[in-house]
């Protein structure tokens, strides 16, 4: 008996240390690897600033937007105020809009200002690095994706309040008859990939201070915006921010955050709708010195139901990664409930939810029975926010399935967008994706709208941005209206009389929404001919012209065109595909930068004082926090893979195998009864 007590005791121990060992061992390696990759990662805010340091130093953003027709131009200034006792250098990354072409930059130091100029992103950067050296109050301004910039400020003395105004213009183009001013406020926090994963794309812009959940921004935002609309304008609202109206029913309407200091958390986005259903075709055009430019607006046809109802499989593909905890996760489903209710006894669907690994509700594509829908509402209700965010992993996953090819194809994707691999992943898409389409549904009050839109570009399909709850149920109605029949497809463009070229974009895709079909390019010789649109639509063959001549618009400001053209052929070059150095697509981009000063991933704008005011460069540098985006859970920042390591895997093997051997060992010891 004292024998067999002994060898459990031993064997227990053996067992105890394998485990203790393999835990030991991926613990440390997961300590290593936390410690290399920690100014790669956000991390939450320690109040602890040394003596004397403002660590705040961005006290105040406000916006000026001006609305001309669907041209916007807008003026951010940003305030930076040192109200310590240190020189700082003072750091800040914030987001952008996904169309804003930034066009100019002013630094203001008490009453001298100083104008920005665009340089080469490398060439600034020496520049700017130059300047703190010296002593000279500098600025610059870059970009890490089309819509996150980072600004640093050197040389910010004590007392300083130096200002820079930031300016920039989009398009605004309708969607169902529903304009759009969005404005986005904060930078979620991005997953840089787990180490040794195809997504591991560690990027330094990421490893920004944030604050903990429900401490609100440490800046106060102000926001005013005047629309002078072609028509009366029906009804303005605000789904993100209380604001106060004036002028609605009129062509001018102005709107102004009501409280400064409110909710600098999440995108502002302002809806408005003008009198009358159908949107007015029209060209403007914009007469240069040595170019010149034109913008179409072409009114698609009413949307006419499918006569035949094409069967359909649908691959959902969510996002349940810890960024998505709690509310965007809660959200997520109840979107995905409603889309899966949606479905036809004809289709057949499957869900693939990932976070740090990737699951399957079915091996392949099912049939949208009663008792699948069923299963797969147990199924989506049993999900739960937490782990990593292995997008490419669960992209690839998708379209790996194999697929009936009497059914059209059609991947929905539904995730807050919160990774560094956007580019990667839209490659990926359209690498693989043949005749399938794709749709991006933006999970909460700030989402990554480059990924959301940029994939849905890739995949031929449409954005959807869910801000809330109640507005999953929405967008998943609108999304079945969508998919039983594009408004227009096989879209063609062709010039009768107008000598255009540098068109974009270069190819059209299907036309899912209701809304205009905007085309921009050059041309030489006069303003005149037509622009004639080419597609099919539910009920034959679409086609609309329009004289170039007869329909131009006089009362709208064209000065922006070039800076809108360039924008767009620098998204179609550089947005939707990953740019190899020193390539010729990235020699393109940035000299369409220089040309037309524009702020792309190549470029940069550098404001430089001429006074030295800090002898010797002397400065703390400061980084100042995010706020978590609305709804987004502290687990946004600690996400982790949730596979285990080679090796920790190997060890619980062992393991494992020691219990299993002890087990059955016991069971031939022990004698059977009767």
């Amino acid at each position: 008996m004292m024998k067999t007590q002994g060898f459990w005791r031993s064997a227990a121990a053996v067992f105890t240390t394998a485990l203790a060992c393999a835990a030991a061992q991926a613990g440390a390696q997961d300590r290593v690897q936390r410690d290399a990759d920690r100014t790669l990662a956000p991390y939450f805010v320690v109040d602890r600033a040394e003596p004397g340091v403002d660590a705040l130093p961005l006290k105040t953003t406000r916006v000026d937007a001006r609305v001309s027709g669907m041209i916007a131009d807008v003026r951010v200034t940003q305030v930076y105020r040192n109200e310590g006792t240190t020189p700082l250098e003072a750091r800040y990354v914030f987001p952008a809009s996904t169309r804003a072409a930034v066009y100019a930059m002013r630094m203001r130091i008490g009453e001298r200002a100083v104008d920005a100029e665009i340089r080469e992103k490398q060439a600034a950067r020496r520049e700017y690095d130059a300047a703190k050296r010296a002593g000279r109050s500098a600025s610059l301004l870059e970009q890490q994706r089309p819509n996150v910039f980072s600004m640093a400020i050197a040389n910010v003395l004590p007392g300083d309040e130096i200002a820079v105004d930031l300016f920039y213009t989009e398009t605004l183009v309708p969607t169902d008859g529903l304009y759009r001013f969005v404005f986005p406020t904060v930078v979620g926090p991005r997953y840089n990939g787990a180490p040794g994963s195809e997504g591991h794309r560690p990027e330094r812009w990421v490893a920004q201070p944030t604050l903990r959940s429900g401490q609100p921004a440490r800046h106060t935002l102000a926001l005013k915006l005047e629309l002078n609309a072609p028509l009366p304008v029906q009804a303005m609202a605000s789904p993100s921010h209380q604001l106060a109206f004036d002028g609605i029913g009129g062509r001018t309407v102005r709107a102004e955050l009501m409280s400064a200091a409110e909710h600098a958390d999440r995108d502002f986005v302002l809806e408005y709708r003008l009198a009358g259903t159908e949107i007015a075709s029209g060209v403007l055009v914009h007469e240069g010195r040595d170019e010149n430019f034109f913008l179409a607006m072409i009114e698609p046809p009413a949307r006419v139901p499918s006569a035949a109802i094409v069967p359909r499989e649908y691959v959902f593909i969510l996002d349940v990664s810890g960024s998505m905890h709690g509310f965007p996760v809660e959200t997520a489903k109840t979107l995905l409930r409603g889309l899966v209710a949606n479905l036809r006894p004809t289709d057949t669907f499957n869900i693939i939810p990932f976070a740090g690994g990737v699951s399957k509700f079915a091996p392949r594509s099912v049939p949208a029975t009663r008792g699948n829908l069923e299963a797969a509402v147990r199924f989506i209700n049993a999900q739960r926010g937490s782990g990593s965010t292995e997008l490419l992993a669960a992209l690839r996953g998708a379209l790996a399935m194999p697929s009936d090819f009497d059914r059209a194809r059609s991947f929905v994707v539904i995730t807050d967008g919160y990774v560094t691999i956007e580019k990667e992943a839209m490659d990926l898409m359209r690498a693989n994706l043949g005749s399938a389409n794709v749709f991006a549904f933006g999970i909460g009050s700030s989402v990554n709208r480059f990924l959301i839109e940029g994939l849905a570009r890739a995949g031929r399909g449409e954005a959807f941005i869910v801000l809330d709850e109640r507005a999953a149920a929405l967008e998943a109605d609108r999304f079945r209206t969508y998919i039983e029949a594009p408004v227009l497809t096989k879209l063609q463009v062709q010039f009768r009389g107008l000598d255009a070229y540098d068109v974009d974009p270069p190819h059209l895709p299907d036309l899912f929404a209701q809304r205009p079909i905007v085309i921009s390019g050059k041309f030489r010789g006069p303003a005149a001919g037509l622009i004639e649109l080419r597609g099919m639509s539910a009920t034959g063959t679409f086609v609309q012209s329009i004289d170039v001549a007869g329909a131009r618009l006089q009362s709208v400001d064209t000065r922006a065109l070039a800076t809108l053209w360039a924008r767009g052929r620098i998204a179609t070059l550089g947005d939707d595909q990953k740019v190899a150095p020193d390539s010729a697509t990235q020699r393109e981009i940035t000299d369409l930068g220089l040309k037309y000063s524009l702020l792309t991933d190549y470029t940069s704008f550098i404001a430089v004082d001429k006074i030295v005011r800090n002898p010797g460069g002397q400065q703390a540098g400061v980084d100042q926090p995010q706020p978590l985006p609305a709804g987004v859970s502290e687990l946004a920042l600690g996400e982790v893979p949730s596979t285990p390591e080679p090796e920790f895997a190997s060890l619980a093997l062992l393991a494992g195998g020691l219990a299993w051997w002890l087990r059955r060992r016991q069971r031939k010891a022990v004698p059977h009864a009767g």
